[in-house]
């Protein structure tokens, strides 16, 4: 019979870790790679997995891809900390690693985000499909510094059930991954050459608000779904002005 493994990456997670191990126990492995947590984040791992490894901090496609070469099972199903998989994902994953479909080399799954206590419906955020099954030798995860993207060999299906995400219980637990992500994403920008652009500052940051708000419905998700909106052209906007002050660039006015 085909087996599942189980991936999370962690580092300081003791408030998440439980409740989205417990999520999977059912799998066949759980294999965590944590990054040097100073809280209680490794040994409540060990609860659920022999296969727990503490490394120094290399970056998430470089944890990930540890993880991956730790693995034995079959088929590959990776998480974050901060997510759930519920009884009816469980059940689809169960049943997909049990049939052994063929002609699929993985699948995403739609993730629904607990966003300052409110389930985000619209803004862009959901179904917000992500790619999280696959096959184990199929794919690998692309080596970027920021929001790095699994890279797969062959047809990518979709399931039918949520994950849950649970990623900003408050703006203090936003702001500390806002400086983190958005220096990383600038830094991806740099070594590939980007030019920084005034238009980066003036024009992304509102037409993002535009799209998310506006013509993704935002306004539908209420104050929570107008605060997500702002971050997130805020979010841009801090990405290219940090893009700037890492370049030197001069500012042009070319679009």
């Amino acid at each position: 019979m085909a087996t599942l493994s189980v991936i999370v990456i962690t580092k300081n997670e003791e408030h998440n870790i439980v409740d989205c191990l417990e999520s999977v126990r059912w799998a066949s492995e759980i294999v965590v790679v944590d990054g040097g947590s100073d809280d209680k984040t490794v040994d409540l791992a060990r609860r659920f997995s022999q296969n727990v490894y503490v490394k120094p901090w290399e970056g998430y496609a470089a944890s990930k891809n540890f993880a991956l070469e730790q693995c034995t099972g079959d088929w590959i199903l990776w998480l974050d900390a901060d997510e759930r998989v519920t009884k009816e994902l469980s059940g689809e994953i169960q049943d997909l690693v049990a049939q052994g479909i063929a002609g699929y080399s993985g699948f995403e799954v739609s993730r629904r985000a607990f966003f300052l206590g409110k389930w985000i419906r619209h803004s862009g955020w959901y179904p917000g499909y992500v790619l999280r099954l696959f096959r184990r030798g199929s794919g690998r995860w692309s080596d970027k510094k920021v929001h790095e993207h699994l890279e797969i060999e062959g047809n990518v299906g979709r399931l039918n059930s949520d994950l849950l995400h649970y990623t900003d219980p408050n703006l203090w637990h936003y702001f500390d991954k806002f400086n983190r992500y958005t220096t990383l994403a600038a830094e991806e920008l740099t070594s590939k050459g980007e030019l920084f652009r005034l238009s980066q500052l003036t024009v992304r940051p509102i037409w993002l608000f535009v799209r998310m708000y506006f013509l993704k419905l935002g306004f539908l998700d209420g104050v929570q779904g107008f605060i997500l909106c702002v971050l997130s052209s805020c979010y841009v906007f801090t990405k290219y002005a940090k893009l700037w002050e890492l370049t030197g660039s001069k500012i042009r006015s070319k679009a």
